[in-house]
């Protein structure tokens, strides 16, 4: 990132879900860095494991939410983007994933993962946008996921999960990039983290050489 891109994101505002997961914390901490005021929504609470490097800085708050509770997430969310003067950056990080044969999904835990990993990414920016539309400035990061290539079985709701994420993606910077809304999205690949190892932890080695 140029020096230019610092200064633009000095005193932005961003909200970052799945923020106290391994990745979560790492783009907190990056965000704080470049002088961004950051708000986490997570399940988890600050006192996980992992959280030292985020709970004592100024830039970051933490508010406990479950993205399953649709209800309750608008609610909160609108309420915290009143209080800021809306959010410039939302970064749709969370994602819930299981392993298991796909014919031993309900479809209750089918549609679980999807609400919380695409689901909840439409309802956010519905809500963040109108007020990055009034500044003209906005940027939305989605995380989909390299197992949209079919390399690993057993995902089959975090797969259409994310495949619905990317067509979202799509569609919102067709229709924002006219009010200088920038969409995109990141699909990781292997990364050290609790996700991961508690996920891939049987087929680590194989999914890492792939």
């Amino acid at each position: 990132m140029t020096v230019r891109h610092i200064k633009t994101m000095n005193g932005k505002k961003a909200l970052l879900t799945g923020g106290l997961g391994s990745l979560g914390r790492a783009q907190a901490s990056l965000l704080s860095s470049y002088g961004v005021k950051v708000t986490i929504l997570d399940k988890k609470t600050m006192e996980d494991k992992g959280t030292e490097n985020i709970k004592d800085n100024k830039n970051i708050v933490f508010y406990k939410c479950d993205l399953n509770d649709l209800t309750e997430t608008e609610t909160l969310v609108s309420s915290l983007s009143d209080q800021v003067g809306g959010f410039d950056i939302l970064i749709n990080n969370a994602a819930l994933i299981v392993n298991k044969p796909f014919e031993k999904f309900s479809l209750e835990e089918y549609e679980d993962q999807v609400r919380v990993n695409s689901t909840a990414a439409f309802l956010l920016s519905k809500i963040c946008t109108p007020s990055m539309k009034k500044k003209k400035w906005g940027k939305i990061v989605n995380f989909t996921s390299v197992t949209l290539n079919g390399v690993v079985d057993g995902y089959v709701p975090y797969v259409a999960s994310k495949g619905a994420m990317l067509g979202l993606t799509k569609s919102l910077a067709r229709e924002l990039g006219p009010y200088g809304i920038c969409v995109n999205a990141i699909a990781p690949g292997a990364v050290v983290s609790e996700a991961e190892a508690r996920v891939f932890g049987h087929k680590a080695k194989e999914y890492s050489k792939w």
